[in-house]
């Protein structure tokens, strides 16, 4: 009779659960597929016989688990990819990784603290640290569960929730990103399953009873001389000849060198001309101007500049100097100093100027950022500001991975938005002061653009709360 020990020895008790509860194990692998960019440098941390190492196709990989038989297992199984048998808390490595994977392990440690300080040296300044781990609501089910033999047996488990473990993150000197949850239902049972966890779990009063908690985080980032980094300031601009010497005067000098790239969308009023003049004015200043051609919306302006961008941050400025320039400081400091990797400007903090926003436009901004918030589990507390800041290393990153989004935003907000979340950055809000515009007329079409808000809404349902 084959016993449970003599399956370990065997290095196929893992197996045997996960193939016991394919449903549940497939789930996690798309959240982690879902939140760790192919072909990048990974390890994870009890990481049983290595199928979820492998679900992410590093580049690199390594696993690390305080089983002997599970590990040797993992090597038949996983050639290409790295195994060693060491506890967590004494992991022997000298390098750094894009990722580091915490899979439900988190709850067998004695000191979880000392593990994740153990685990910091190993990371650089772009590791982000994923942690899945059971809702303690679910405590007293999966205990159950195991002694009917349902899942694994634990014989010690601490019970966590995001809140601790964010806390930990925090004394452990990392930076906590967000956190989700996933999953009302762990066993297929055709058209339930879809129900409770592609439907029920998302509603907000309700995921609170998800089994499953995702963590995300960073290593706290070390402050920049301001002096070592240089911005680009794109300014999108149709129709704005009288906003644009104002602009050039009162865009602020930042950094080692401060640019301003004009990227004109075919202008009938002379805005082409007064950029010329003013590059002429102002020799002393790094003025570009870039014809936008046959590309059609602001989206297209921005990836025009942001391609002809050599500094290495990056930020928008519209051209109607309704968000004022004279708050770009505030965006440049919070960027090096590492309290944000994108910064999203937001109007709705301080109040605004007369006639700055339509009544209309203000309830419907409103409604948008709730909207957004929700479905990117990120708070945006105003979607369409035109601030926005990136650095150049992010921008690339988001660039080289849009495909998954595809060419689908006409504004340019939400390409940056999306990307951003969807790459784990660290998101922060800074607020503007909104002006009335002085000069010209909006180009913003109040019920068609809100038409395309809506459809934008659609998408990122269908990209972030649908795994697929």
């Amino acid at each position: 009779m084959t016993t449970a020990a003599d399956k370990i020895k065997a290095g196929s008790f893992s197996i045997c659960w996960r193939e016991k509860n394919r449903y549940y194990y497939g789930w996690l692998d798309k959240i982690y597929q879902y939140n760790v960019r192919p072909g990048s440098r990974v390890l994870h941390v009890g990481c049983d016989c290595g199928d979820l190492l492998s679900a992410v196709r590093p580049s690199y990989g390594i696993g690390i688990d305080s089983n002997p038989e599970t590990i040797e297992e993992a090597k038949k199984r996983f050639p290409d990819l790295h195994f060693f048998a060491q506890k967590p808390h004494e992991i022997q490595l000298n390098e750094t990784f894009d990722y580091i994977l915490i899979c439900n392990s988190i709850g067998d440690w004695p000191d979880i603290q000392q593990v994740l300080e153990h685990l910091h040296p190993l990371t650089n300044d772009g590791t982000r640290i994923i942690i899945t781990y059971y809702s303690y609501l679910w405590e007293s089910i999966l205990r159950l569960g195991s002694a009917c033999g349902l899942r694994r047996p634990n014989s010690y488990q601490n019970w966590l929730p995001p809140e601790d473990i964010a806390n930990l993150l925090e004394l452990s000197d990392f930076d906590f990103i967000r956190s989700e949850s996933f999953m009302l239902f762990p066993k297929y049972i055709p058209l339930l399953s879809s129900l409770c966890n592609r439907i029920l779990s998302l509603v907000p009063w309700i995921r609170g009873l998800n089994l499953i908690n995702l963590v995300i985080a960073r290593p706290h980032p070390k402050a920049k001389e301001p002096d070592s980094m240089s911005l680009s300031v794109i300014v999108p601009c149709r129709n704005e000849k009288g906003n644009i010497k104002d602009a050039v005067e009162r865009i602020p000098n930042l950094g080692s060198f401060t640019e301003i790239i004009f990227v004109d969308g075919s202008s009938t009023d002379g805005t082409t001309a007064e950029i010329e003049k003013q590059i002429a004015l102002h020799p002393e200043k790094k003025i570009t101007l870039i014809h936008q051609g046959q590309g059609k919306g602001k989206g297209d302006a921005v990836r025009k500049g942001f391609a002809a961008a050599k500094g290495d941050i990056l930020v928008i400025q519209d051209a109607d100097l309704t968000a004022p320039p004279e708050d770009l400081p505030k965006f440049f400091n919070a960027m090096v100093q590492g309290k944000g990797e994108y910064i999203n400007g937001s109007r709705l903090v301080y109040p605004m100027e007369k006639q700055a926003m339509r009544f209309l436009n203000l309830l419907a901004n409103k409604f948008f950022g709730l909207l957004f918030s929700w479905l990117l589990n990120q708070r945006f507390r105003d979607t369409l500001c035109g601030t926005k800041m990136i650095s150049r290393k992010n921008y690339d990153i988001l660039a080289a991975n849009r495909a998954f989004f595809g060419d689908f935003d006409p504004f340019g907000d939400f390409d940056l938005i999306f990307g951003s979340v969807k790459q784990n950055f660290k998101v922060i809000e800074v607020p503007v002061t909104y002006r009335a515009r002085t000069y010209g007329t909006t180009n913003i079409d109040r019920f068609r653009h809100g038409w395309l808000l809506l459809k934008m809404s659609w998408f990122a349902f269908t990209k972030f709360k649908w795994l697929k």
